[in-house]
């Protein structure tokens, strides 16, 4: 009868000790973190950014060269990196996109470099350039493609277009479905361009810290990527639950060779 406690004992530490918290919970030190003020985050305009620019004023006639319309080519299946796409005929205004050094092509007012510069930031460029031609003009801007990408361990694992031009990177993750069971949260890849250049930086999601990190706030065209853990990365070689099965089989001869002593 002691054999059969002291086994039943082993199996429930073996069982308890499978999982380890600190690998799976997010935010594990929440309760230690102090508090800090809530900082408005806005993304900063880069090449590539395809943007819809349109401009109002009290006087509508002198704010209508400025907003040139386009009508998409019926059947046209194109990236719409010069207009977006049309469907029924109905009238677009024409988008820009910022080029490789910084600037738009702007109609009557010429170049305007937007590039490398917050929302608010461009809107006042903008603003500045038309004022030589409309009292008191009106600027609405917003990035029509602005995406991030989340790959690996996630359930549904894609690219993600952003509505709000803010997001941050546990919405990103729980719009890939989640991190699987295999996830390491605490090494999550960040990949992001700033000024051209392409950074790698690391995240570790069970700590609360990263919350007031500069990866707390996702920018533009982010690539997320959760790396796998050692079980998910061993099981590759020979099948998916061949770890689990070997770890199985080891508890099942442990437990019966206590008990047959």
């Amino acid at each position: 009868m002691k054999k059969r406690f002291f086994a039943i004992a082993i199996l429930t530490m073996l069982l308890t000790s499978c999982a380890s918290r600190e690998k799976i919970v997010y935010y594990q030190d929440i309760k230690n973190l102090s508090s800090s003020e809530n900082k408005t985050y806005e993304p900063l305009l880069k090449p590539d950014d395809l943007l819809m620019i349109f401009i109002s004023a009290p006087d509508p006639e002198a704010a209508a060269p400025f907003n040139l319309s386009t009508v998409s080519l019926a059947g046209n299946t194109g990236s719409g990196l010069s207009n977006v796409e049309n469907s029924g005929g109905q009238v677009r205004y024409q988008t820009y996109l910022i080029d490789s050094n910084g600037y738009i092509q702007f109609p009557i007012v010429g170049n305007i470099k937007l590039g490398g510069l917050t929302r608010e930031a461009a809107l006042l460029s903008i603003k500045t350039s038309l004022k030589k031609y409309i009292q008191e003009p009106i600027v609405n801007l917003r990035i029509l493609n602005y995406k991030v990408t989340v790959q690996g361990e996630v359930v549904r694992p894609g690219v993600f277009n952003i509505l709000t031009e803010r997001v941050t990177l546990p919405e990103a993750i729980s719009m890939a479905g989640d991190m699987t069971i295999y996830g390491k949260r605490d090494n999550v890849l960040i990949i992001r361009e700033v000024d051209g250049v392409r950074t790698s930086n690391f995240v570790d999601m069970t700590k609360s810290d990263f919350i007031n990190s500069p990866f707390y706030y996702l920018s533009q065209n982010d690539l997320i990527v959760v790396e796998p853990n050692k079980t998910r990365v061993n099981s590759s070689v020979v099948g998916p639950n061949i770890s689990v099965i070997i770890s199985s089989l080891s508890l099942l001869i442990t437990v019966v060779a206590l008990l047959v002593r």
